[in-house]
C-alpha cells in the first residue's frame, strides 16, 4: 500500500541528482542536470519544486558536502536549552512527535515475545519505506533505497525476533500519511512506541528535542543525557534508532561537521537534511 506514489519517484530523481552533483567539480545548470536524467528542464524543475519547494540551483547548495558544516555553524541546537527556547514545541513538522510510550526494560528483554507488530511497505519522500507499528504507535521505519527490501525487512525484524508480525498496511496507513506530511493529518497526534534498551531510549528522547532544520552533535547528546564520556555509545544508540526520520537520528553530526554514519545510507541522510533545510527556508 503506497502513501504517496509520486514521492518515491521524486526521491529517485533526487538520488540520481545527488550522484551527479557529487561527481561534478562544479555546480550543474538546470539544463545539464535535466539532460543527464533524460528529462526536459521544465519537467525536472517541476519535480524539484513539487518535492522540496526550491529551485534545483538552491537545492544543490543543500546537497553539497559542506552543508552539514553550515548547519552546524548556523543551526546548532544545544539540547539542554532547547526546551527553554521553545524549539521542541514550536509546531514545526516533526517537532511535536512527543506523544510516545517506551517499552519497559522487562518487556524489551523478552525480544518482542507476546507483541503483535503490524507492517507494510509505503512510498515516502526518501524512497520505499518499511513501516512497523503496534497498537500503541509506530515502532519502526526503515528505508530500502540503499539496503534493498530484503535486508531492510531482516534488519527491523531482527530487533524484536520473537514478536508476531502481521502484514497490515491499512492499519498503519493513517500514521504513515501523518508521518510524511500527507493527507492533512495532525502530526502532534501521531503516536510512537519506542522499543529499546533504557540507555537507547534516553538517547532517542534527546533526538526528539532537535527541531526540524537544525542539527546537533553526538557529544552534545551525550551531555544532554548526563553521560558526557559516552560519545561512542551514544553514536551506537543513534544508529540503532528503529524509527528513522520521526526520531531524527539524521540530525546528529560529528563535531567536525561531518555527516557521521547513517544506518540506511549516507545518501538518504543527506537527502533528508537537505529536504528539511529547504522546507525550513521555504
Amino acid at each position: 500500500m503506497n502513501a504517496e506514489p509520486q514521492q518515491s519517484y521524486h526521491y529517485h530523481v533526487m538520488r540520481r541528482a545527488i550522484d551527479l552533483i557529487d561527481q561534478s567539480d562544479e555546480a550543474l545548470s538546470l539544463n545539464a542536470l535535466a539532460a543527464e536524467m533524460d528529462m526536459s528542464p521544465a519537467h525536472f524543475q517541476r519535480v524539484f519544486t513539487s518535492w522540496v519547494g526550491v529551485s534545483p540551483k538552491r537545492y544543490q547548495q543543500y546537497l553539497a558536502l559542506g552543508h552539514a558544516k553550515s548547519l552546524l555553524a548556523q543551526r546548532f541546537t544545544m539540547l539542554e536549552t532547547s526546551h527553554e527556547l521553545g524549539l521542541s514545541g514550536s509546531g514545526r513538522l516533526h517537532d511535536l512527535f512527543l506523544r510516545w510510550e517506551a517499552m519497559s526494560p522487562g518487556e524489551f528483554a523478552r525480544k518482542g515475545e507476546g507483541l503483535k507488530i503490524y507492517w507494510g511497505w509505503f512510498d515516502s519522500p526518501f524512497g520505499l519505506s518499511l513501516v512497523m507499528g503496534t497498537e500503541k504507535g509506530i515502532c519502526g521505519i526503515g528505508f530500502a533505497s540503499e539496503a534493498g527490501e530484503d535486508a531492510t525487512m531482516e534488519d527491523l525484524v531482527s530487533r524484536w525476533p520473537d514478536a508476531d508480525y502481521v502484514e497490515d498496511p491499512m492499519m498503519l496507513r493513517p500514521w504513515v500519511l501523518a508521518a510524511f506530511g500527507a493527507g492533512g493529518q495532525a502530526t502532534e497526534k501521531l503516536p510512537l512506541y519506542m522499543i529499546g534498551a533504557p540507555f537507547q531510549i534516553k538517547v532517542w528522547e534527546a533526538l526528539l528535542a532537535i527541531p526540524s532544520g537544525h542539527v546537533t552533535t553526538y557529544s552534545e547528546i551525550a551531555q544532554a543525557i548526563g553521560r558526557p564520556r559516552a560519545v561512542r555509545a551514544v553514536g551506537t544508540a543513534v544508529g540503532r534508532n528503529p524509527v528513522s526520520f520521526l526520531i531524527p537520528c539524521h540530525r546528529a553530526l560529528r563535531k567536525s561537521g561531518g555527516l557521521g554514519g547513517y544506518h540506511w545510507g549516507l545518501p538518504v541522510k543527506r537527502a533528508i537534511l537537505a529536504w528539511e533545510s529547504a522546507r525550513a527556508e521555504a
